[in-house]
């Protein structure tokens, strides 16, 4: 009997043991005022030091999690941090917690283009905000730089100026690569003498999420916002470290690894980027030319982090890259120079960049910020008979002073850019060019109501050898409690001319004289755009859907022109008339369960007036659709696009045909990471079954332009690792 009592003891204190150490449960995380799921908020045990971050569906998951009293921390950028205490017991499924928005401090998603920290939801510039889950599918499609994520969103084009190179310049809403400021952490790193390697340098494992303004702005970092610009949001480390080793193989015989680690305590962090990529020479066509050159590619990003205070937080970075790339005659990249094998085009460039950034609250209201940066850029051109070698130096300083309240905020400050552009000595024309930019401004949103939100700026810009610039901007928002939304907005642009245009690209730089200062006026633009959103549920409340409608207009005068003149030299000149760009942009998205759809419509009607007949911008299509349907679990992630791409003009007056592509991608996704494998344009859509992509004769072949995809189908498989947990990451756009 006393056995039995004793046996009967033991397996009641051994199953109380089990149900300690092996609870299963849920927390769910939403925001108390608008009842949303908040994805990527951090769940953190405290005594335990087991943290989680929550889904989409506002869930975090544990197990193991022994019964009894636990400390207890969860937060979330823009919210007030939760710590509290919860009991834990054999019965616990679920414990749900509504978090509350902080006031005056960093919101939802914080838009760093915009030097604002309100919430995207209280922001009147329109602002598309591309992260998470949308990242990291673009990465699987293109792990080696940036333009698959570019080429997918609405209204911007990825136009390829060389076939041997690859390189490729944005074009937003229809307007050249140079109208278009591309930033990385509010830094104008990019552009100028990298001109189209930019966008195939940079590797986006690192990036946390795109932030696209799309109309003139020129007053939020001065001359070249015309379009639009595009800000490059990197990873910052967390307490919890953070490790991502993804590794990509296709079947054109292109190899990429990328490495991200990121770690903080409370007085120092740490986060550290390596990517590698080697491509062979791929030819599809077997036409003895390549459609991919053969590159090496090389990046290296450190940051170092420290955090005197929990006001203060000072960043140091580093960043290099090396890039190879050779295209051209396939037979005289593998074996040399014999007989008709004679052309390639290779490009070699290297990039050393610093950035500093020191931030500091001052008080509740106040936050002062002081940032520099300095880049090196080394690049040569060699394609026969012919070299294009040279050196960039750049410096950005700024200094910002916010003041952050309920009901307005106001951001002061200054900046000054560098730029000194050194050619090889060797050179025939000696191109040099030193331009130095000083810019004054002030920003500010004023909350009349909870309804209208009204937001101002001016930047006054003194642009040695070109004058001075006064660009004021504006922007309403309206919105309610019914899911309406709308914003109308405008301002004034400017852009200083340089050597590197797409014009230049094309013919790989030669024979173009030096920009004349004397001759040559700033291109000057206005921009108008009005959109509007409305978010709800269809369906008895089954089916999530919401739209958005963009129409705007941009209009450029004096725009930048590049001529050839009696002696068969090429010189830069001032169009007389504008070339002026509208249209409008439909966006809609439907959700259900795992079931999400996406669809968009552009429409870029741009013409250059400035030509008798006001005829259409050359490689700009009049139309551009797209469908992407998505199915996601947390076990699996399948997506199946299909893009339509109007036909366009080319410069001698010639119409192309249209065409559609295809690509579907999946991931399984595992505790540990994921495998996945992407099938893009899978239709084999490319130029070459349209029109020829190279011109005889085969010595000394001419490239026609470029209006379609010129690899075709391209096939790849990869492995995503992270160590320390597969977790998404948090977006939002609007």
């Amino acid at each position: 009997m006393q056995l039995r009592i004793w046996s009967i003891l033991f397996l009641c204190m051994l199953s109380g043991w089990v149900n300690a150490q092996n609870n299963d449960f849920k927390i769910k995380v939403f925001s108390e005022h608008e009842k949303e799921a908040l994805l990527g908020a951090n769940v953190l045990f405290k005594d335990l030091q087991k943290g989680a971050i929550t889904n989409n569906e506002g869930i975090a998951t544990f197990t193991g999690i022994p019964s009894g009293s636990h400390k207890l921390m969860i937060s979330f950028l823009g919210f007030e941090t939760i710590e509290t205490t919860v009991t834990i017991n054999a019965n616990t499924v679920e414990i749900i917690f509504a978090m509350k928005e902080a006031k005056g401090e960093l919101h939802t998603v914080t838009i760093e283009a915009t030097r604002s920290t309100r919430d995207i939801r209280r922001i009147p510039t329109r602002i598309e905000v591309i992260g998470g889950e949308e990242l990291g599918e673009k990465n699987m499609m293109n792990p080696t730089n940036i333009s698959m994520v570019l080429r997918e969103s609405t209204g911007i084009q990825m136009q390829q100026t060389s076939l041997s190179s690859g390189n490729q310049n944005i074009r937003i809403q229809g307007l050249d690569g140079r109208y278009t400021q591309l930033l990385r952490d509010g830094f104008p790193l990019f552009g100028g003498f990298s001109s189209g390697l930019s966008i195939m340098q940079i590797p986006p494992l690192d990036l946390k999420q795109f932030e696209i303004i799309k109309g003139s702005a020129s007053t939020l970092y001065g001359g070249g916002a015309i379009a639009g610009l595009v800000n490059l949001v990197s990873k910052t480390p967390d307490f919890e470290p953070a490790l991502d080793i993804m590794l990509t193989q296709t079947h054109a015989l292109g190899t990429t690894a990328n490495v991200f680690y990121s770690k903080r305590n409370e007085k120092f962090g740490v986060s550290l980027y390596a990517s590698g990529n080697y491509q062979k020479v791929y030819d599809p066509e077997d036409d003895g030319f390549s459609n991919l050159p053969e590159t090496t590619s090389i990046a290296f990003n450190p940051k170092f982090y420290y955090y005197p205070s929990e006001e203060t937080t000072l960043w140091v970075g580093l960043n290099g890259t090396y890039d190879d790339r050779i295209g051209g005659d396939v037979s005289t990249i593998e074996d040399g120079q014999n007989g008709i094998h004679q052309y390639t085009e290779e490009n070699i460039s290297k990039r050393l960049s610093s950035q500093i950034v020191y931030t500091t609250k001052l008080d509740s209201a106040r936050v002062f910020t002081l940032k520099n940066s300095f880049s090196f850029f080394d690049r040569e051109l060699n394609v026969p008979d012919m070299q294009f070698k040279g050196k960039q130096v750049n410096s950005f300083s700024e200094v910002t002073l916010q003041h952050n309240y309920d009901t307005n905020d106001w951001t002061l400050g200054a900046n000054l850019y560098t730029t000194s552009f050194d050619e090889d000595e060797s050179a025939p024309l000696q191109r040099d060019q030193n331009d130095l930019t000083f810019g004054a401004f002030v920003n500010s949103n004023f909350d009349f109501s909870d309804n209208w939100i009204l937001e101002t700026g001016l930047r006054t810009d003194f642009a040695r050898g070109w004058g001075v610039f006064v660009l004021p901007r504006v922007s309403l928002l309206y919105k309610n409690d019914a899911g309406f939304s709308s914003r109308f907005g405008g301002g004034l642009g400017y852009k200083t001319p340089d050597l590197f245009t797409e014009e230049a690209e094309f013919i790989n730089f030669e024979n173009i004289l030096k920009i004349d200062e004397d001759v040559l006026k700033a291109e000057r633009s206005y921009g108008l755009n009005l959109d509007f959103n409305y978010k709800t549920k269809i369906f008895n409340e089954t089916v999530g859907f919401s739209i958005n409608q963009l129409f705007y207009m941009t209009a450029i005068d004096n725009g930048l022109l590049l001529n050839i003149n009696a002696d068969n030299l090429f010189q830069y000149e001032n169009a007389d008339g504008l070339i002026l760009t509208q249209g409008a942009e439909t966006n809609i998205k439907f959700s259900y369960n795992h079931f999400k759809w996406f669809v968009n419509y552009a429409l870029i009607d741009a013409k250059l007036r400035y030509l008798p007949g006001n005829p259409r911008k050359p490689l700009t299509a009049k139309h551009n659709a797209g469908s992407v349907i998505m199915y996601e679990t947390s076990t699996w992630r399948l997506g199946y696009e299909t893009y339509y791409t109007g036909s366009q003009v080319l410069s001698n007056g010639t119409e192309t045909t249209d065409f559609i592509s295809m690509g579907f991608l999946a991931m399984r996704n595992f505790e540990w990471g994921g495998i996945y494998a992407n099938f893009e344009n899978f239709t084999d859509r490319r130029q070459s079954r349209f029109s020829p992509l190279v011109l005889p004769p085969h010595e000394n072949p001419t490239f026609p332009e470029i209006y379609a995809p010129t690899d075709g189908f391209i096939f790849s498989v990869g492995i995503i690792i992270k160590p320390f947990g597969n977790h998404s990451e948090h977006h939002d756009d609007d």
